[in-house]
């Protein structure tokens, strides 16, 4: 899948609709994953998955931290734990 990349977002669409999408919004200095959102016809594709990957990899590009109060976020970054340094602590 291919994403559109924006400050603070990243999504994808298909005949002009959103059909996937992260957004971190930066908030004194730290970018805060407060959304996630797949289209039902594509959920079990490991979309998210992909989303918050580009994320992480477009905060750390930045030199940012990230906090993740997006509940998806939150699990896929315990899953992680090699991304862990990416956080806030």
């Amino acid at each position: 899948m291919e994403f559109q990349r924006e400050t603070g977002r990243i999504y994808a669409e298909r005949d002009g609709q959103l059909i996937a999408e992260i957004t971190f919004p930066e908030e004194d200095g730290v970018a805060v994953i407060d959304h996630t959102f797949v289209d039902g016809s594509l959920r079990g594709q490991g979309v998210a998955g992909q989303l918050v990957r580009a994320a992480a990899d477009q905060i750390r590009d930045q030199g940012k931290k990230a906090r993740a109060v997006c509940t998806y976020a939150r699990a896929w970054f315990d899953r992680h734990p090699e991304q862990a340094d990416l956080l806030e602590s």
